[in-house]
């Protein structure tokens, strides 16, 4: 199978996992605001065991350590996995979480997939090939200004009032035509890269959050930066992501006021 496909398996797999628990599970405190159950490490369980089934020498880092040991490899292929993306809303009923798989080489992300058990919707991308739901090609929104766009963003598990997370929040929601807190920063990336959102940006996310979906959106004709419009460094996600180049300019600029 090529990697874009063990990624999709996999993906499923992690997926149905996640529906299966619902309801089963009792959660337990990660942090303040931050919950994890079960179903994350059963999700993570069946993922790791069908890609390293398949590529028993490459490198895998998922979000929920089980100690299980990681083989090292001279071949610079890293799965990233999220098995769970979402798990506030996952915890209490709402449908908008995911399961998320990308695969780099020697740091480059070069496949990923962004799946949704719920609505059974599968965002795939590989470097250079574009981007896919469901097999069907997709593409950014043609969004040019703050104005007409619905922006996404994210928020760590606590925030101070006086914060630059509430501070861009706030202006970004006066200006834009609406914002979203989605609750899933793979599902924001997802809808960047098919359209439903015109722009989504983060600064409390982690990589395995995010790799995956920052292909799709880069795949999909959109544009990833840094909040100052340096390059996205993937083990430092604190990005903003659009359609076009006039929106983006736009969007970064208020970000970087503060």
């Amino acid at each position: 199978m090529s990697f874009i496909e063990v990624c999709e398996n996999a993906a499923r797999a992690g997926g149905r996992e996640l529906l299966q628990w619902q309801g089963k599970f009792t959660a337990q405190e990660k942090g303040p605001k931050d919950l994890v159950t079960e179903a994350d490490l059963a999700s993570q369980r069946v993922i790791r065991d069908l890609i390293l089934g398949a590529y028993p020498t490459h490198r895998f880092v998922g979000e929920e350590d089980d100690d299980t040991p990681t083989p090292s490899t001279a071949e610079g292929y890293e799965w990233i996995v999220d098995p769970l993306d979402g798990t506030c809303n996952y915890v209490h009923g709402l449908p908008a979480f995911a399961v998320s798989i990308a695969l780099t080489l020697d740091s480059q992300v070069i496949a990923g997939v962004i799946y949704d058990p719920v609505a059974e919707e599968c965002f795939a991308a590989e470097l250079g090939q574009g981007a896919t739901l469901n097999g069907l090609k997709i593409e950014v929104s043609r969004c040019q200004t703050l104005g007409e766009a619905l922006v996404a963003s994210s928020f760590p598990p606590q925030v101070e009032r006086d914060s630059p997370e509430i501070q861009r929040f706030t202006d970004v929601l006066i200006r834009s035509q609406a914002l979203r807190r989605w609750g899933s920063a793979a599902l924001n990336l997802s809808y960047v890269a098919c359209g439903r959102l015109d722009a989504y940006w983060a600064t409390s996310v982690k990589k395995w959050d995010v790799a995956a979906g920052c292909l799709l959106v880069t795949e999909a004709g959109g544009i990833i930066t840094r909040l100052d419009g340096s390059p996205f460094v993937l083990e430092d996600p604190k990005f903003v992501a659009s359609a076009s180049s006039p929106l983006h300019e736009e969007l970064a600029q208020i970000l970087q006021s503060h």
